[in-house]
């Protein structure tokens, strides 16, 4: 339990690194950092399958072709974030909200997972 809440931790805390990084190389870092650490979770959970997806698919493929896509564009760093403070309030508030809702099912359901494990067998 103490490890799911810490990769979801580190997941919300390196999606906003992703939003927030001035650079847009580290930006594409951090997200490759929020694929792995979602992959962690996943393995976490007993889904392996899905963790070695995210990892084959996310990082390996799409990350690694954004990386070669902002490098070789070299787009001005003014300009996104000139754009970037308009949206900022919008995103605050989603924010809150999400945060706030993610916090009150931790704090007030039987556990993160609304899924006993024996819903996932079929009864013969």
């Amino acid at each position: 339990m103490f490890y799911i809440l810490f990769f979801l931790i580190l997941i919300n805390f390196t999606t906003l690194l992703v939003i927030l990084s001035k650079n847009m190389i580290e930006s594409v870092l951090f997200l490759i950092l929020v694929f792995l650490f979602t992959s962690f979770l996943f393995l976490l959970i007993g889904a392996e399958f899905l963790a070695i997806l995210i990892v084959i698919i996310y990082v390996g493929a799409i990350s690694i072709l954004f990386l070669f896509i902002v490098m070789m564009l070299n787009l001005r760093v003014v300009e996104l974030h000139s754009r970037f403070y308009n949206y900022f309030p919008i995103f605050f508030i989603i924010f809150i909200f999400l945060f706030f809702y993610l916090l009150y099912f931790i704090l007030f359901s039987n556990g993160i997972f609304f899924f006993s494990s024996s819903d996932f067998y079929l009864d013969i």
